[in-house]
């Protein structure tokens, strides 16, 4: 419970219309995309740094928890209040600060709405391309605090492989500067990389320099309908081998295609079992022969359908289709477990054989779909809480998920982080003495254990 007095104190550091303590506004603060939820004591939106320092100060002196939080679209529970206390909006930490042309970096503040950056960097020929899911609501400090990777992260990478510098308030007070504005940087150790990908435990973000790369100049969006998971599977693993590497490749299974195509009325062929969408990017020429290479592969594959998108507006409807895939799984059963694995590309046709028994095994639909190119599938368990055993059944099932990952040489996640529906298994991946040496870096930042406790670790 935050005391009165430092409510008050609050208060007069952010001024008292953004300091929020109604219960409608907690209730709202208390839960994330994960549909985890634990209420705050209050909601604070700061306007700056030494706003945020001065808060920092106050919660370490007083001992109250402070939970950084952008736009809450974690999947794992990371901005969950699960001990209380004050939850940090950076919704007013909202400008692009700077677009350098010549150097291909921007400045932006954390609140920035990702596909707002990238619009607005791509109108002067440049290109982020970290590309989450939620990226018409997601913010770049979110993308940072989580290291989001998303649909392109295949030929282009994950957020971290783009995070410069980053200006910081530790739970300290201090404000601090880490990495550089230049392309190379090796002074010290990576503080940068170190904070990115930390789910706010270690410090608040309040700036992030990001390199920028040459806009594509053409792109490509093909779907491709097969027999069987297998036939699927065979073919990513075909495309890269030939020197392929596309923009995007994604996987849905059999019950993902119906749940999207019931919810956007899109004609699926009735016989699939699997399908690929597929994109490919740069210069016309580079387009048109990867796209010829990627056609020809998936007919050899035993592709049911393939198809190349007619236009934009055709393109830009199938990624609206996969970016609609998680919330259509809602038809199947009224709640489910997201797990964000990963495995080697090789190994994917053991996981699809692993899943298929796995739903047999606990009676619960389990659809699965993702970013295949990569290896990164998600994993949905889907269940009613409400029926016997159906909680149970889901938890074992997630438990012997990870196990048969981790001995497939993968991690239990890939770009959804741990937060606190993750923490009862990381030991199962990292041996004790990674997670305690994890936890001393923790309390070398935090050494009053105020910033965003209880996540990652138990």
């Amino acid at each position: 419970m935050i005391p009165a007095s430092a409510l008050e104190e609050i208060g007069q550091i952010v001024g008292l219309a953004h300091l929020k303590t109604r219960n409608e506004i907690l209730t709202e603060y208390a839960s994330d995309a994960s549909r985890l939820a634990s209420l705050p004591d209050a909601v604070v939106f700061p306007g700056n740094s030494r706003q945020i320092a001065q808060i920092l100060m106050l919660a370490s002196e007083m001992g109250f928890p402070v939970i950084p939080r952008g736009a809450g679209t974690g999947m794992t529970g990371g901005a969950v209040p699960v001990q209380g206390g004050l939850v940090m909006g950076m919704s007013r930490f909202d400008r692009i600060l700077a677009i350098d042309e010549d150097n291909f970096v921007g400045r932006v503040e954390p609140g920035v709405i990702t596909a707002c950056f990238q619009e607005t960097v791509e109108a002067v020929g440049l290109f982020y391309p970290p590309d989450p899911a939620s990226i018409q609501i997601s913010t770049i400090g979110g993308n940072v605090a989580e290291c989001a990777g998303g649909l392109r992260a295949v030929k282009y990478g994950v957020t971290r492989d783009y995070v410069l510098g980053l200006k910081v308030v530790l739970p300290t007070g201090d404000i601090l500067r880490t990495g550089v504005q230049t392309m190379k940087g090796v002074a010290g150790y990576d503080l940068t990389r170190l904070i990115t990908g930390s789910e706010g435990t270690l410090a608040v973000i309040t700036e992030i320099t990001l390199r920028l790369i040459p806009r594509p100049v053409g792109r490509k969006t093909m779907v491709a309908f097969f027999p069987d998971v297998s036939s699927a599977v065979r073919t990513v693993s075909a495309i890269i081998r030939n020197r392929v590497i596309p923009t995007a490749l994604e996987f849905l299974d059999r019950m993902c295609i119906d749940c999207v195509g019931q919810e956007m009325g899109l004609d699926m062929p009735a016989e699939a079992m699997a399908m690929l969408l597929i994109e490919v990017d740069g210069d016309e020429m580079r387009v048109a022969q990867d796209g010829g290479i990627i056609e020809k592969i998936c007919q050899d594959q035993r592709a049911i359908r393939f198809e190349a998108a007619a236009g934009a507006e055709a393109a830009d409807r199938l990624w609206e289709a996969r970016r609609n895939v998680s919330p259509a799984l809602f038809r199947l059963r009224p709640h489910k477990i997201s797990e964000d694995v990963v495995v080697p590309r090789s190994r994917m046709p053991e996981l699809s054989s692993f899943l298929e028994r796995l739903t047999d095994r606990h009676g619960l639909p389990i659809a699965a779909f993702g970013h295949a190119g990569d290896g990164n599938i998600h994993v949905n368990i889907m269940l009613d809480r409400d029926a016997p055993g159906q909680v149970e059944a889901a938890e074992a099932a997630v438990k012997e998920l990870f196990r048969e990952v981790i001995l497939l040489g993968g991690t239990i996640t890939g770009e959804h982080g741990i937060g606190i529906a993750k923490a009862p298994y990381l030991d199962m991946e990292i041996p004790r003495s990674g997670i305690e040496l994890m936890q001393r870096i923790k309390a070398a930042f935090d050494p009053k254990g105020i910033l965003n406790p209880g996540k990652i670790f138990q």
